[in-house]
């Protein structure tokens, strides 16, 4: 891999992106608070963005809960919320100046077409110039990235056997593809730090990919241990987690910090949110953290990929 331009700017933005595929559960609790103090405890800025643009998932309220859930933990963000349902026209811009300069092409193969090219087999529908409508775009993934440094795991490096040659930046039935839109919103906004659960782990080198492509400054990664409820399986939307009570806030902070490794002082348990925040911020420290990480299924990010 060629070397990374890593986005070292002094002023921290960070930010929390959830799909409004439901309301937040105890695992997307800790993405939240996690990123939250990394932002705040560098002075800097934690904005909100909705990632709305998958309407086959999304379920009806599930956004305006998830913002009353992040108010009731007194968990705020800076400026105002962002829905990716509402940015189609900068993605297709993004997506005409990568087709321009040669990145993509149109493909008409499904995904378990793809799945059976042998490694480093080139799909043959990069020569067939075929129209947009009804075709997937897709970036060719030519050089994948094998390496990067992860703020909490350290040096990852990524199995090329497991890496897909193209993905999907524009699905077939013309909805934008999470790699694409991700990447565009964190360079729109000025991330400077990505701070999500590892079950994205896999997603960083497609994203690190169109970082390059776009030859933009590639923001630093933290990704923070993923919540399971059993060995294998990670706590989420599309296995029924529980919501988080809105009741129980300062309980459910408490417990997101004791997961992360950070335990909180008896006397502020069953104190205020605002003063279990307060120490939560003036005593996080990414050394402190417990840097584990499970051999979870990463489905989602794999399918978005193809």
């Amino acid at each position: 891999m060629s070397s990374l331009t890593l986005n070292n700017a002094s002023n921290y933005v960070g930010r929390f992106a959830p799909s409004p595929s439901g309301p937040l559960h105890f695992g997307s609790l800790v993405t939240a608070l996690g990123s939250y103090l990394q932002a705040k405890s560098n002075d800097g800025k934690w904005l909100l963005r909705i990632e709305d643009i998958d309407p086959p998932r999304e379920v009806a309220g599930a956004s305006d809960c998830i913002l009353s859930c992040l108010e009731a933990h007194q968990l705020f963000w800076d400026d105002s919320v962002v829905y990716q349902s509402q940015r189609s026209e900068l993605y297709a811009d993004k997506i005409e100046w990568l087709h321009k300069h040669g990145f993509t092409y149109h493909c008409q193969c499904t995904r378990a077409e793809l799945c059976q090219l042998s490694q480093g087999q080139i799909c043959a529908c990069v020569g067939l110039n075929l129209p947009a409508l009804s075709h997937a775009t897709r970036f060719n993934f030519s050089s994948p990235a094998i390496h990067f440094n992860d703020q909490l795991l350290g040096k990852i490096t990524f199995d090329q056997t497991q890496l897909a040659r193209q993905f999907a930046i524009r699905r077939k039935d013309g909805l934008f593809a999470y790699q694409l839109a991700v990447v565009v919103d964190d360079i729109q906004q000025g991330i400077t730090e990505v701070a999500r659960g590892a079950d994205l782990l896999s997603a960083t080198a497609y994203q690190i990919a169109l970082y390059q492509a776009f030859d933009c400054a590639i923001p630093q990664f933290l990704h923070f241990p993923v919540v399971v409820s059993e060995p294998g399986k990670k706590l989420s939307k599309q296995n029924h987690a529980s919501a988080v009570q809105n009741t129980a806030a300062a309980a459910n902070l408490v417990a997101a910090l004791q997961f992360l490794g950070l335990l909180v002082p008896r006397e502020l348990t069953g104190g205020a949110i605002a003063d279990i925040l307060g120490w939560a911020i003036d005593n996080w420290d990414l050394a402190k953290l417990v840097a584990k990480t499970e051999r979870i299924d990463n489905r989602i990010a794999q399918q978005d990929s193809i």
